[in-house]
Protein backbone atom coordinates (compact mmCIF):
# COMPACT_ATOMS: atom_id res chain seq x y z
CA UNK A 1 0.00 0.00 0.00
CA UNK A 2 0.91 3.60 -0.61
CA UNK A 3 -1.13 5.07 1.94
CA UNK A 4 1.75 6.65 4.56
CA UNK A 5 0.14 9.57 5.51
CA UNK A 6 -3.69 8.11 6.32
CA UNK A 7 -4.69 7.16 9.35
CA UNK A 8 -4.76 3.27 10.26
CA UNK A 9 -7.68 4.26 11.92
CA UNK A 10 -9.59 5.85 8.80
CA UNK A 11 -8.38 2.58 6.77
CA UNK A 12 -9.85 0.11 9.69
CA UNK A 13 -13.16 2.09 9.60
CA UNK A 14 -13.69 2.25 5.65
CA UNK A 15 -13.16 -1.65 5.77
CA UNK A 16 -15.69 -1.91 8.32
CA UNK A 17 -18.19 0.23 6.58
CA UNK A 18 -17.84 -2.20 3.59
CA UNK A 19 -18.29 -5.05 5.66
CA UNK A 20 -21.57 -3.52 7.01
CA UNK A 21 -23.15 -2.33 3.74
CA UNK A 22 -22.53 -6.22 2.50
CA UNK A 23 -24.26 -7.44 5.84
CA UNK A 24 -27.21 -4.84 5.68
CA UNK A 25 -27.95 -5.86 1.93
CA UNK A 26 -27.12 -2.31 0.55
CA UNK A 27 -24.57 -3.55 -1.50
CA UNK A 28 -23.13 -7.36 -3.09
CA UNK A 29 -20.62 -8.17 -5.23
CA UNK A 30 -20.98 -4.67 -6.49
CA UNK A 31 -20.90 -1.20 -5.00
CA UNK A 32 -18.66 0.71 -3.12
CA UNK A 33 -18.11 3.38 0.08
CA UNK A 34 -15.18 5.59 0.27
CA UNK A 35 -13.83 8.71 2.69
CA UNK A 36 -11.92 11.48 2.00
CA UNK A 37 -8.09 10.88 2.78
CA UNK A 38 -7.39 12.47 6.23
CA UNK A 39 -3.57 13.06 5.70
CA UNK A 40 -3.64 15.25 2.42
CA UNK A 41 -6.73 17.28 0.91
CA UNK A 42 -6.32 16.09 -2.80
CA UNK A 43 -7.11 12.31 -2.24
CA UNK A 44 -9.73 10.15 -1.10
CA UNK A 45 -9.75 6.13 0.10
CA UNK A 46 -11.35 3.75 -1.62
CA UNK A 47 -11.20 -0.03 -2.30
CA UNK A 48 -9.28 -2.18 -4.71
CA UNK A 49 -11.97 -3.93 -7.45
CA UNK A 50 -13.08 -6.12 -4.69
CA UNK A 51 -16.49 -7.21 -3.51
CA UNK A 52 -17.47 -5.22 0.01
CA UNK A 53 -17.49 -8.03 1.81
CA UNK A 54 -14.02 -9.39 1.09
CA UNK A 55 -12.10 -5.81 1.48
CA UNK A 56 -9.51 -5.86 4.16
CA UNK A 57 -6.70 -3.02 5.21
CA UNK A 58 -4.71 -4.26 2.13
CA UNK A 59 -7.01 -3.50 -0.36
CA UNK A 60 -7.33 0.24 0.75
CA UNK A 61 -5.79 2.36 -2.18
CA UNK A 62 -5.91 6.17 -2.76
CA UNK A 63 -7.59 8.34 -5.54
CA UNK A 64 -7.07 11.86 -6.70
CA UNK A 65 -9.85 14.11 -7.63
CA UNK A 66 -9.21 13.27 -10.93
CA UNK A 67 -10.11 9.30 -10.91
CA UNK A 68 -6.16 8.28 -10.75
CA UNK A 69 -5.41 5.61 -8.40
CA UNK A 70 -2.09 6.08 -6.84
CA UNK A 71 -0.79 2.60 -5.78
CA UNK A 72 2.86 1.38 -5.78
CA UNK A 73 1.56 -2.25 -7.49
CA UNK A 74 -0.44 -0.73 -10.03
CA UNK A 75 -3.44 -2.30 -8.61
CA UNK A 76 -7.10 -1.13 -9.89
CA UNK A 77 -10.05 0.35 -8.16
CA UNK A 78 -13.69 0.34 -9.12
CA UNK A 79 -14.78 1.63 -13.07
CA UNK A 80 -17.25 4.03 -11.48
CA UNK A 81 -14.27 5.65 -8.99
CA UNK A 82 -15.47 9.17 -10.84
CA UNK A 83 -18.69 9.29 -8.65
CA UNK A 84 -16.66 9.77 -5.70
CA UNK A 85 -14.12 11.97 -7.48
CA UNK A 86 -16.31 13.99 -8.96
CA UNK A 87 -18.52 14.58 -5.79
CA UNK A 88 -15.50 15.28 -4.17
CA UNK A 89 -14.53 18.11 -6.28
CA UNK A 90 -18.25 19.68 -6.57
CA UNK A 91 -19.05 19.47 -2.44
CA UNK A 92 -16.09 20.31 -0.16
CA UNK A 93 -18.49 19.38 2.98
CA UNK A 94 -18.96 15.95 1.69
CA UNK A 95 -16.37 13.60 3.65
CA UNK A 96 -17.89 10.46 2.82
CA UNK A 97 -19.54 8.56 -0.09
CA UNK A 98 -21.69 5.21 -0.99
CA UNK A 99 -22.61 3.97 -4.26
CA UNK A 100 -25.15 1.00 -4.14
CA UNK A 101 -27.39 -0.57 -6.03
CA UNK A 102 -29.96 -1.95 -3.49
CA UNK A 103 -32.89 -3.78 -4.87
CA UNK A 104 -35.18 -1.64 -2.78
CA UNK A 105 -34.29 1.46 -3.73
CA UNK A 106 -34.37 0.96 -7.55
CA UNK A 107 -37.56 1.22 -8.77
CA UNK A 108 -38.30 4.84 -7.13
CA UNK A 109 -35.82 5.71 -9.77
CA UNK A 110 -37.31 4.47 -12.72
CA UNK A 111 -41.17 5.11 -11.70
CA UNK A 112 -42.77 8.63 -13.04
CA UNK A 113 -45.89 8.86 -10.12
CA UNK A 114 -43.79 8.00 -6.63
CA UNK A 115 -41.38 9.52 -5.41
CA UNK A 116 -38.80 8.28 -2.68
CA UNK A 117 -39.60 10.25 0.23
CA UNK A 118 -39.01 9.90 4.11
CA UNK A 119 -41.77 7.79 6.12
CA UNK A 120 -40.03 6.94 9.40
CA UNK A 121 -38.12 8.91 12.02
CA UNK A 122 -34.48 7.63 10.35
CA UNK A 123 -34.95 8.94 7.02
CA UNK A 124 -35.74 12.53 7.22
CA UNK A 125 -32.50 13.49 5.02
CA UNK A 126 -33.98 11.82 1.88
CA UNK A 127 -35.91 15.39 1.79
CA UNK A 128 -39.18 15.89 -0.25
CA UNK A 129 -37.66 15.96 -4.02
CA UNK A 130 -35.58 13.42 -4.25
CA UNK A 131 -32.64 13.84 -7.31
CA UNK A 132 -32.89 10.87 -10.15
CA UNK A 133 -30.06 11.20 -12.32
CA UNK A 134 -30.72 10.01 -15.96
CA UNK A 135 -27.46 9.07 -17.65
CA UNK A 136 -29.16 9.14 -20.89
CA UNK A 137 -29.34 13.08 -20.38
CA UNK A 138 -25.24 12.81 -20.97
CA UNK A 139 -24.42 10.22 -22.93
CA UNK A 140 -27.31 9.12 -25.02
CA UNK A 141 -29.39 6.08 -25.62
CA UNK A 142 -25.99 3.89 -25.98
CA UNK A 143 -24.65 3.95 -23.16
CA UNK A 144 -23.56 1.01 -20.80
CA UNK A 145 -25.17 2.48 -17.43
CA UNK A 146 -21.77 3.22 -15.76
CA UNK A 147 -20.56 6.24 -14.68
CA UNK A 148 -16.71 5.84 -15.97
CA UNK A 149 -15.59 8.85 -16.84
CA UNK A 150 -15.39 12.60 -15.38
CA UNK A 151 -17.83 13.49 -17.81
CA UNK A 152 -20.22 11.88 -16.06
CA UNK A 153 -19.37 11.74 -12.97
CA UNK A 154 -19.88 15.48 -13.00
CA UNK A 155 -23.46 15.22 -14.47
CA UNK A 156 -23.82 13.00 -11.49
CA UNK A 157 -22.53 15.45 -8.75
CA UNK A 158 -24.73 18.37 -10.77
CA UNK A 159 -27.95 16.29 -9.95
CA UNK A 160 -27.15 15.46 -6.42
CA UNK A 161 -26.59 19.53 -5.89
CA UNK A 162 -26.82 20.29 -2.39
CA UNK A 163 -28.85 16.90 -1.23
CA UNK A 164 -27.58 14.12 0.59
CA UNK A 165 -29.20 11.41 -1.72
CA UNK A 166 -29.72 10.84 -5.12
CA UNK A 167 -31.37 7.96 -7.23
CA UNK A 168 -29.64 6.79 -10.70
CA UNK A 169 -32.32 5.90 -13.09
CA UNK A 170 -31.99 1.93 -13.55
CA UNK A 171 -28.64 1.57 -11.69
CA UNK A 172 -28.97 2.35 -7.98
CA UNK A 173 -28.51 5.73 -6.12
CA UNK A 174 -25.15 7.71 -4.35
CA UNK A 175 -24.94 9.04 -0.42
CA UNK A 176 -23.03 11.29 1.36
CA UNK A 177 -22.82 12.25 4.65
CA UNK A 178 -20.20 14.78 6.76
CA UNK A 179 -18.70 11.34 8.33
CA UNK A 180 -18.15 7.87 7.06
CA UNK A 181 -20.20 6.38 9.96
CA UNK A 182 -23.19 8.72 8.56
CA UNK A 183 -22.61 8.02 5.33
CA UNK A 184 -23.09 4.45 6.14
CA UNK A 185 -26.08 5.00 8.27
CA UNK A 186 -28.08 6.83 6.02
CA UNK A 187 -27.43 4.50 2.58
CA UNK A 188 -28.70 1.47 5.25
CA UNK A 189 -31.41 3.94 6.45
CA UNK A 190 -32.52 4.77 2.64
CA UNK A 191 -33.11 1.07 2.06
CA UNK A 192 -35.57 0.52 5.21
CA UNK A 193 -36.90 3.50 4.04
CA UNK A 194 -37.71 2.09 0.77
CA UNK A 195 -39.18 -0.96 2.00
CA UNK A 196 -41.44 0.68 4.28
CA UNK A 197 -43.05 3.05 1.89
CA UNK A 198 -43.47 0.23 -1.01
CA UNK A 199 -45.23 -1.35 2.01
CA UNK A 200 -47.30 1.49 2.69
CA UNK A 201 -48.35 2.88 -0.60
CA UNK A 202 -49.36 -1.40 -1.36
CA UNK A 203 -51.96 -0.34 1.92
CA UNK A 204 -52.87 2.62 0.57
CA UNK A 205 -54.22 0.92 -2.53
CA UNK A 206 -55.95 3.19 -4.93
CA UNK A 207 -54.94 6.31 -2.80
CA UNK A 208 -51.62 5.89 -4.10
CA UNK A 209 -49.49 8.41 -2.59
CA UNK A 210 -51.87 10.50 -1.55
CA UNK A 211 -52.98 7.51 1.10
CA UNK A 212 -49.46 8.14 2.34
CA UNK A 213 -48.96 10.34 5.69
CA UNK A 214 -45.48 11.20 5.23
CA UNK A 215 -43.28 13.25 7.48
CA UNK A 216 -43.54 16.57 7.03
CA UNK A 217 -40.49 18.94 6.64
CA UNK A 218 -40.18 20.24 10.02
CA UNK A 219 -40.46 16.63 11.26
CA UNK A 220 -37.67 15.72 8.87
CA UNK A 221 -35.38 17.94 9.77
CA UNK A 222 -36.06 17.78 13.23
CA UNK A 223 -34.96 13.79 13.21
CA UNK A 224 -32.01 14.42 10.53
CA UNK A 225 -30.28 16.24 13.41
CA UNK A 226 -31.04 14.20 16.30
CA UNK A 227 -29.83 10.48 14.25
CA UNK A 228 -26.66 12.66 13.10
CA UNK A 229 -25.58 13.08 17.36
CA UNK A 230 -25.92 9.51 18.09
CA UNK A 231 -24.87 7.60 14.80
CA UNK A 232 -22.39 5.99 16.96
CA UNK A 233 -24.96 3.56 18.63
CA UNK A 234 -25.55 2.06 15.20
CA UNK A 235 -22.53 1.92 13.97
CA UNK A 236 -21.50 -0.41 16.99
CA UNK A 237 -23.66 -2.33 16.48
CA UNK A 238 -23.49 -2.87 12.72
CA UNK A 239 -19.95 -3.71 12.75
CA UNK A 240 -20.67 -6.03 15.66
CA UNK A 241 -23.31 -7.87 13.81
CA UNK A 242 -20.75 -7.76 10.44
CA UNK A 243 -17.97 -9.40 12.52
CA UNK A 244 -19.67 -12.36 13.32
CA UNK A 245 -21.93 -12.53 9.74
CA UNK A 246 -18.38 -12.21 8.04
CA UNK A 247 -16.33 -14.62 10.37
CA UNK A 248 -14.29 -17.01 8.20
CA UNK A 249 -15.14 -15.31 5.24
CA UNK A 250 -13.02 -12.00 4.96
CA UNK A 251 -9.08 -13.29 4.39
Amino acid sequence: MSLSSASRALIDDLVVANHILYVEGVVDGFGHVSVRHDGRDDRFLLACGVAPATVTAQDILEVDFDGVVHDEVGRRSYLERFIHSEIYKARPDVVAIVHSHSLAIIPFGVTKRVTLKPVCHMSGFLGFSTPIFDIRDTSGEDNNMLVTSAKLGRALAESLGRTDFALMRGHGSVTVAKSLKLAVARATWAEMNAKLQTEALRMAGPEGDAGVNYLTPGEAAGSMAINETVVDRPWDFWKAKARVALAGLVR
